[in-house]
This record gives C-alpha cells, sequence and structure tokens, in this order.
C-alpha cells in the first residue's frame, strides 16, 4: 500500500497510482501522505468502509456528521462506513488513512469518535501503509494486520469534538472562530455583526449542540491549545493566540474543562499513550 508525496490542492492518492483502497479486497487498506500546504479540502463523500484518520504533523479538520474534530495528538478520528465527511489540512503534514471491512472489526462503535492511538497502534498504521495492498493473510503482513486490527478495536474513545450546528449563521460562527480563535466577540457581539438577536443564536445553539456559546468556544480553544502545544508551543504563546491576557487565565480554563493544567495532562496522556 503505497505512502505518497502529495500535491498541494489535491489531499487524494493520483489516480494514476491506482490505488482505490475501497477495491482492495482485504481487512485493512492503507496509505500515508505528506505536503505541505496552505490549506487543501477534500469536499463531503463517503466509503462503504470503515476508516480512522491519524495526523502524525501538521493541522487535521474533519467534518462528518454534526461534529468537528481538530485531529488532536496521539488521537485519531474514527468514521464508520457511509458516513458523509470531510478534510482540510494545512501546514506540514503527514497523514495516514486506514480503510477496515465493516465486520473485521465489530467491537469499534458505529458512530464518529476520537481515539487515543498508543505508539504500537501508530507503528502499525505506518507499516501498514507500506504494505502490498493484496498482502498474504497468512503470512507476516496478515499477522501485522490482524494484530493492527486488535490494538484497534482496543484503543480508547475520548470526548475531543466540536459540535458544529447545522444553522448557517452558527456555522458562519464556527468558521470565523476557527480562522481567528482569538476573537474574543462575545454573543451579543456576534448578533449584531450578523444582525440577528444574540436570544435566537443562544437558543438554536443549546438546541442543535447542547452548549451554551462560552462552553462551545471553549471546547474549540481546547482543541486548539492541545494540538499546539504537543507541537512545542509554550503555554504562553498558546494563550495569546487564543485571545487570552495571560497564561494565568488561559490555565484555569484548561483546568476546569480538563481536571487539571495543561502540562501534566499532556505528560499523563504520553504516559497512558505508552
Amino acid at each position: 500500500m503505497p505512502f505518497f508525496r502529495l500535491d498541494d490542492g489535491d489531499l487524494r492518492p493520483d489516480e494514476s497510482m491506482d490505488f482505490n483502497p475501497e477495491d482492495v479486497p482485504r481487512a485493512i487498506a492503507a496509505f500515508g501522505g505528506e505536503m505541505v500546504t496552505k490549506g487543501t479540502e477534500v469536499a463531503m463523500h463517503a466509503h462503504t468502509k470503515d476508516e480512522l484518520v491519524l495526523a502524525r504533523r501538521g493541522i487535521v479538520r474533519l467534518e462528518a456528521g454534526r461534529n468537528m474534530w481538530i485531529v488532536p495528538p496521539r488521537c485519531a478520528v474514527w468514521i464508520p462506513g457511509h458516513v458523509a465527511h470531510g478534510v482540510s489540512v494545512a501546514g506540514d503534514v503527514e497523514v495516514y488513512c486506514l480503510f477496515v471491512e465493516p465486520n473485521a472489526a465489530p467491537a469499534l462503535p458505529r458512530q464518529c469518535c476520537t481515539l487515543t492511538i498508543s505508539p504500537l497502534l501508530e507503528r502499525l498504521l505506518v507499516h501498514a501503509s507500506h504494505m502490498p495492498a493484496l498482502y498474504d493473510v497468512d503470512g507476516p503482513d496478515g499477522r501485522i494486520a490482524a494484530v493492527l486490527l486488535d490494538q484497534l478495536s482496543l484503543a480508547p474513545v475520548e470526548e475531543l469534538r466540536f459540535p458544529m450546528p447545522a444553522d448557517s449563521r452558527l456555522r458562519r460562527i464556527a468558521s470565523a472562530m476557527m480562522a481567528a480563535p482569538s476573537d474574543r466577540a462575545t454573543i451579543e457581539d456576534w448578533g449584531r455583526r450578523m444582525a440577528v438577536a444574540p436570544r435566537t443564536l443562544t437558543r438554536t445553539l443549546q438546541r442543535e449542540t447542547g452548549m451554551s456559546f462560552g462552553r462551545w468556544r471553549q471546547q474549540l480553544h481546547i482543541l486548539i491549545a492541545l494540538q499546539r502545544l504537543d507541537q512545542g508551543a509554550s503555554v504562553q504563546a498558546v494563550a495569546l493566540d487564543l485571545g487570552y491576557e495571560g497564561a494565568s487565565a488561559f490555565v484555569t480554563m484548561f483546568r476546569k474543562a480538563l481536571g487539571k493544567p495543561p502540562a501534566r495532562y499532556l505528560a499523563e496522556r504520553r504516559v497512558l499513550a505508552h
């Protein structure tokens, strides 16, 4: 199975490579790719097979159903078959996609979710992207595929998602917050900007996501922060990029949301992943 140097502007493997994971008659099919891009998108689409999207580098965002995932460190997004989803990437990106026959991993969730990826599972997935598409199911690669599926079935589910409303006005707000996370505009500010009663936006957001505006924005900030902190950014830099006056206010928000400060949270996740 191939590893691609992808072109800026197209996340999908080059058709000339003659590889379509949907057509591979095996329990798993995988490919990896890397690219440097200011921003590339794949429009909403669906597969018959289940899919796992793992980002080792760069910013990868995935929308499926009514949720947005900013793929966090040591995590991947699980997408059951026939679920429409779109993907966008930016930066210096290294991404892996694993396709799984639906009956090959029956223990995995039947809804989109974030899974914690152990170092072993990550290495197995990278290896799978270099295996022959028609690997020998009774040979070493077949045994690796079986271990990969076993490890994938054991991957813990994480509640790390950003609910994406169906309401077009709220989706515009969500896009604006992702583009400029330091913007501290309140729901009243957004109401004025869009000539919509803030109460209407609040009620619609609560109905569609179950969250207040403050909690909704906080969830986005947590996902962005986890990614940037894992890439080596300082707490102070992340706090300022997210519009906080300083590190102290950001750490307080993070602790209230996840139960511990950023450094401890990431350190414990690294230990758990190993």
